[in-house]
């Protein structure tokens, strides 16, 4: 029955790692915030204002989402303990294997909930607005920039976000010299704070006809999306706002108008510009909810009691500077330097697998 004993002790620890989820995840209070969510979406007023009521819907189902995750686990935690008991009450392993299945795909689904009760911050609920940028390495870096975009968009499907573009510039020749777009989701910034920085890569280049090892970097901004804040407060003299002809892939509506909008806020220095919505209107309150959020990071990171909650400051974009490191060649290796995480899986990590980087950040952090 050794084995037995092994199944069990795995149990104890994941019964455990689940009590410590639900408390600090407060399942009382979260339950009482569906009640309510739902609530509010039954007002036939709350349709009044489309923004509110998708807003409510959004987070509503969510809620649900994490409820419904919360209570399968708590029935297949049970349903294992009830194995566990009959194997030792008859003597019968047959339901070994089977146990062993649902033991792994437990393991892997409280550890994903033991990261959301890691979200402590005052913005981790919020949407998050990405913008990845070429720095040092040419065609090269603009090329890292399409392939981490690509990444964080199969991040966001894996995950259940959405990902909405907002700014394109194509690279010369090839790649993307900047992008920035939105990830909307529960807690979506909570999670991608961990990854703002610089992202080192190290290969083989195929735009090098000698075929010679090339070291590359992009950064990557990280913001939460912010409606508004009643401390910031933006005087339209403050703004210099430019119209221009959109030059990204967002349809057909562009290079026929001068629809993009780029804001300057004087006073910082701060632009933001986004040119992939359908009007100039569209593109200007985009940016105004961009220029709100950088402004608001900017404070946060001046405010030295709040500096955890948005975490580090962009580092010059090149050696000695990165987060992260991607090396193909002449082995495969991802290492994030801030917490010592690495794993040898580059072709996993580059189609959305940053769980375990961020996972490691968000335990130091909260350390």
């Amino acid at each position: 029955m050794l084995l037995v004993d092994d199944i069990k002790r795995r149990y104890d620890k994941l019964a455990v790692l689940f009590s410590d989820c639900t408390i600090a995840l407060n399942i009382n209070e979260l339950e009482k915030k569906f009640a309510d969510l739902n609530k509010q979406q039954e007002n036939p007023d709350l349709y009044k204002d489309q923004k509110l009521a998708q807003k409510i819907l959004v987070e509503l189902k969510a809620i649900e989402k994490q409820l419904t995750g919360i209570s399968n686990i708590k029935k297949r935690l049970s349903d294992v303990l009830e194995f566990i008991d009959l194997i030792a009450l008859e003597n019968d392993e047959s339901f070994l294997l089977e146990i062993e299945k649902t033991l792994e795909t437990l393991e892997t689904e409280l550890e994903t909930l033991q990261l959301t009760t890691l979200l402590k911050g005052e913005y981790d609920n919020s949407n998050a607005i990405l913008s990845l940028n070429a720095g040092a390495g040419g065609t090269e870096a603009q090329d890292w920039v399409d392939m981490l975009y690509r990444a964080y968009k199969m991040y966001a499907g894996n995950n259940g976000f959405s990902i909405e573009e907002l700014d394109y510039l194509a690279g010369i020749p090839a790649g993307i010299k900047s992008v920035t777009f939105m990830v909307s989701g529960l807690n979506a910034y909570g999670y991608l704070k961990a990854e703002k920085g610089v992202h080192r890569l190290v290969r083989i280049s195929p735009f090098d006809a000698n075929a010679k090892r090339h070291t590359s970097f992009a950064s990557l901004e990280v913001m939460p999306e912010i409606e508004n804040d009643i401390g910031i407060v933006i005087k339209p003299d403050e703004l210099r706002i430019d119209t221009y002809r959109a030059s990204g892939a967002g349809g057909q509506h562009v290079n026929k108008t001068d629809s993009a909008i780029r804001i300057t806020h004087l006073p910082t220095g701060i632009v933001v510009s986004c040119q992939n919505q359908r009007s100039q209107i569209q593109n200007r309150e985009k940016a105004t909810k961009m220029l709100i959020s950088k402004l608001v990071e900017k404070r946060e990171r001046e405010n030295q009691e709040k500096s955890a909650s948005i975490s580090g400051t962009l580092k010059k974009i090149e050696w000695g500077s990165q987060i992260r490191s991607y090396v193909f060649q002449p082995y495969t290796m991802v290492k994030d330097h801030r917490t010592g995480y690495e794993v040898s899986d580059v072709a996993g990590v580059m189609n959305g697998k940053f769980e375990g980087f961020i996972f490691e950040y968000l335990k130091r952090s909260n350390g």
